[in-house]
């Protein structure tokens, strides 16, 4: 039988932090959260830029978008997790033998790192003509587009949920330019009421729209992840 053993005495594993003079409270809470967070830690393990990295390994686990040979577009890149992750599974870097190879193509408004089998540049989606430019980079229709963008914190909920709606609807109408027949979509969103638009967007668009909170998103967070598989293609309207 195994010996009982007294709470008292037992190490602490969790690592505290202590408030600078300078540095604020929830500075100091951030950063005791990040140093007790495993994914940030396997994240640090593995060689990923973040632990955002684990959320799309999570979705594609259970949807199965990310396959070899496939053309991903990852906008609002940085700092490249996602896109990280993306090259490995679509073989990008030729690296699984008798497997098609990928292309990950990464874009951002701030230039990111250098990602071996990745293709990153520097464009702001929102301008006009953007999605010409990523179908020329990407030599042709995508069959992924993803974004876990997030626009900056106002500190009220109700805009900051508002805010990255905007941005992705417009994520979206770029993913409907670019993407080819049977393509996939995936956003991060927040969960606050305006995403019914999106959700009855999707659903003319995508022969399945669901919504998920992958483990490796925090519990305290009102972030989800919407997944728009089998694109329908160019509609009516856009004829």
């Amino acid at each position: 039988m195994a010996k009982k053993t007294s709470g008292r005495g037992q190490r602490d594993l969790r690592v505290k932090v202590k408030t600078a003079r300078g540095r604020k409270l929830s500075s100091t809470l951030w950063l005791e959260r990040q140093l007790n967070d495993p994914y940030v830690v396997q994240a640090r393990r593995e060689g990923y830029r973040g632990r955002a990295a684990f959320k799309i390994l999570e979705l594609d686990d259970k949807f199965r978008f990310l396959v070899p040979g496939a053309r991903v577009v990852d906008l609002g890149c940085a700092p490249g997790g996602w896109c990280q992750v993306a090259v490995k599974r679509v073989n990008a870097l030729g690296e699984k033998s008798g497997k098609a190879i990928g292309t990950v193509l990464g874009v951002d408004l701030q230039e990111v790192e250098a990602i071996a089998g990745a293709e990153l540049h520097v464009l702001d989606f929102l301008e006009e003509g953007a999605d010409d430019k990523v179908k020329a980079w990407l030599g042709g229709q995508a069959d992924v587009v993803m974004s876990d963008m997030a626009a900056s914190s106002s500190g009220h909920k109700q805009t900051d949920h508002i805010r990255i709606m905007a941005l992705c609807e417009a994520a979206a109408d770029l993913a409907f330019d670019v993407l080819a027949p049977g393509g996939t979509f995936v956003a991060k969103v927040l969960a606050g009421g305006a995403e019914g638009d999106l959700q009855k967007l999707l659903k003319q668009r995508f022969t399945k729209v669901v919504n998920v909170k992958p483990p490796a998103s925090r519990a305290d967070s009102s972030e989800k992840f919407v997944v728009a598989t089998g694109f329908r293609g160019e509609t009516e309207e856009d004829a």
